[in-house]
C-alpha cells in the first residue's frame, strides 16, 4: 500500500518538488529553485517541518545539510493522481481524462493517440 503524503502547504509543496527534481538539496540549491525564495531561516524551519512531517530526510556532508524524499517519486505521483481522482472526479479515472483532453486544446498526435489506446488495453488485460 503506498504511503500517503501528508497536507502540504504551497510552499511545502514547491520545495518538495524541487527536492524531487533533483532527488537530493542543500538549503541553496533548493532557494535557487524557487520563485520568491523565502529567507534561509524560513526556509531552514520549513525544511525541519517537513521533517518532522515524515516528508523529507537528511544527510549531513561536511556542513551542509542534503534532503531528500522519504517517499519515492513514483509512489508520491500514484497518492497524488489517487488524491486528485477522489477530490475532484468522484474517483473516476474515465472523468479525468476526459478533463485533460478537453483542456488540452493542441490535441494529442495519432502516436500519442495509439500510445495510449495500448495503455487502455494493457491496463484492461491485467485487470482480469
Amino acid at each position: 500500500m503506498p504511503r500517503r503524503l501528508p497536507e502540504l502547504s504551497r510552499r511545502e509543496r514547491q520545495i518538495v518538488d524541487a527536492i524531487y527534481r533533483r532527488k537530493r538539496a542543500s538549503v541553496r540549491e533548493i532557494m535557487a529553485d524557487l520563485p520568491d525564495a523565502p529567507s534561509n531561516s524560513a526556509m531552514r524551519t520549513t525544511l525541519q517541518i517537513l521533517v518532522r512531517k515524515g516528508v523529507l530526510a537528511f544527510t549531513r556532508q561536511g556542513r551542509t545539510y542534503l534532503y531528500h524524499p522519504v517517499i519515492p517519486a513514483a509512489e508520491a505521483r500514484t497518492t497524488a493522481i489517487r488524491q486528485l481522482l477522489s477530490t475532484y472526479f468522484d474517483g473516476s479515472a474515465e472523468k479525468a481524462v476526459t478533463a485533460l483532453l478537453r483542456t488540452d486544446h493542441r490535441g494529442l498526435s495519432p502516436q500519442q493517440y495509439t500510445r495510449l489506446r495500448r495503455l487502455i488495453e494493457t491496463a484492461r488485460r491485467t485487470e482480469n
